[in-house]
């Protein structure tokens, strides 16, 4: 069976495994404390408690599941340990200007684990990262968005970590 990969930054696999570790050390202890408190009070068909505190239980294996996935999945990509030949990959940090409304945007591209537009990171499927890809300063990308399509002229491709 062949393992998909998924693209991600150093900075996403950090957050990812410490998360899983939390959840491990933290959450899975805890909600197995609150299951054998839940159980102390009696009958367990009627034990709210003890279906609130299964059910989270399940969420929380669920969760760790998902992440010991993704981080197995995970092909870490450590942009600073590439040169920058000023063309748009992933774990840039990239500044288009919309030739529409002379806006500019300035995003780091990463896996879709770590996007997060209000932070500055946009997933590399995107539409926008899709087009970019490859490309380098004073190349334009065109994009066609649910708005309809927009170009963009790219004026910055930066290897920050």
């Amino acid at each position: 069976m062949t393992i998909t990969r998924v693209p991600m930054t150093v900075e996403g696999a950090q957050a990812l495994k410490k998360e899983l570790q939390h959840l491990k050390d933290v959450e899975r202890p805890n909600i197995s404390k609150a299951i054998g408190e839940a159980r102390e009070l009696g009958d367990l068909k009627e034990n709210a408690e003890y279906h609130a505190a299964k059910e989270q239980q399940g969420m929380i294996e669920a969760k760790i599941k998902f992440l010991q996935s993704r981080i197995n999945q995970a092909q870490i990509i450590d942009i600073s340990k590439i040169s920058n030949q000023g063309r748009v990959i992933f774990g840039v940090t990239v500044t288009l200007q919309n030739l529409d409304n002379d806006s500019t945007l300035r995003v780091r591209l990463v896996g879709e684990e770590e996007a997060d537009i209000k932070a500055g990171k946009m997933s590399i499927t995107a539409p926008i990262a899709r087009a970019s890809v490859g490309k380098t300063v004073g190349d334009f990308v065109e994009v066609e968005l649910p708005e309809g399509a927009c170009e963009y002229e790219i004026l910055a491709v930066e290897h920050i970590s």
